[in-house]
């Protein structure tokens, strides 16, 4: 039992990061995401990792498509810092990039754990997730060691 006196236990701030938008083709991706999985997608007939997900493979036009674990290492191919207007949901401006997976695929997220005058070009990340509003996650990339 507790006293007045006694203080309540800090509680998290709430994530202000806007949730993501899903679709029936990625709904995989984004279930994975909020289970802290990096998953991706593959043609089982060319073998063509591809991101965003969708029905068909755009090389060999397959819709024998498969869900795979990602590696989560890649490296930063360009980036940028939206300053203007203010990035709704981030206290500070965030490093958007160009993440080119080990596998062969970009797609474009933020870095995280990073200065702006410390990312370049070529940098290795790895995945980790970040958690947004309404209870979900998105896959962020930070500074390999």
């Amino acid at each position: 039992m507790s006293t007045p006196t006694e203080a309540a236990a800090p509680t998290a701030p709430k994530p202000t990061r806007i949730p993501p938008i899903v679709t029936l083709d990625a709904k995989f991706f984004w279930d994975g995401a909020d289970q802290e999985q990096f998953l991706g997608q593959k043609c089982s007939d060319c073998g063509l990792f591809t991101f965003p997900p969708r029905p068909m493979c755009p090389q060999c036009f397959s819709v024998n498509r498969r869900e795979v674990p990602l590696s989560g290492r890649g490296t930063v191919h360009g980036w940028t810092i939206p300053r203007h207007p203010p990035p709704f949901g981030f206290k500070e401006s965030p490093i958007v990039a160009v993440i080119e997976l080990e596998e062969g695929i970009r797609m474009v997220s933020n870095v995280v754990g990073c200065g702006y005058d410390e990312i370049r070009q070529d940098m290795p990340v790895e995945v980790t997730f970040e958690a947004t509003m309404n209870n979900h996650k998105v896959p962020v990339f930070r500074p390999r060691t």
